[in-house]
């Protein structure tokens, strides 16, 4: 006899297949849901250790500022310290100038005149005093365009009124120091 099946394979069928779709969609969410935590994991330790390399950058850099500014610091006292010594050394190579300055004072001054005051301006002197006559002013002047010590000098004023009854002219000029090692006027 011929069987006959009654049951309802293709329902039965198409129910397996529907299980078998439910366990694929979701094991596929599974897969899914998984390597989204990963790659979010994977992410967030790449920024960490971007983070921790950026801090270290910083820490570097704060190392480095503070090494510029002691730099700067050293090349400021450093350069104040060269100035000292150019000073100093200015000092001690115009010293004897000064002796050479008074000597030159005396030598140039000529008889019938003297000196009251003599002030010294870096280079530039200015002399005060009395003479006898213009001419023993000129006689000056002539002298000290001859020192090696001394030179171009100039007529500031001659007063010829005698206020101190000495029967002297009042007299002053100006003149620059020489250095003859030089060969100019400094």
């Amino acid at each position: 006899m011929a069987q006959i099946n009654l049951l309802p394979w293709r329902e039965n069928l198409r129910k397996q297949r529907q299980r078998e779709f439910g366990v694929a969609v979701g094991g596929m969410a599974v897969i899914t849901v998984l390597l989204l935590i990963i790659g979010h994991m994977h992410i967030a330790g790449l920024i960490k250790h971007q983070n921790n390399r950026n801090a270290f950058l910083k820490k570097e850099i704060a190392a480095v500022e503070s090494k510029i500014k002691e730099i700067k610091n050293l090349e400021s006292t450093k350069a104040k310290l060269l100035a000292r010594m150019e000073v100093i050394q200015e000092l001690q190579s115009s010293r004897p100038e000064v002796v050479h300055l008074f000597d030159e004072l005396v030598k140039t001054v000529p008889e019938g005149a003297l000196l009251t005051k003599v002030e010294q301006s870096g280079k530039s002197i200015r002399i005060e005093g009395r003479a006898q006559s213009n001419a023993r002013v000129s006689a000056y002047m002539r002298k000290i365009e001859a020192s090696e010590w001394l030179g171009k000098p100039q007529l500031l004023v001659i007063e010829t009124k005698d206020k101190t009854g000495t029967g002297l002219n009042h007299f002053r000029l100006k003149a620059q120091q020489i250095n003859p090692a030089s060969g100019s006027d400094q």
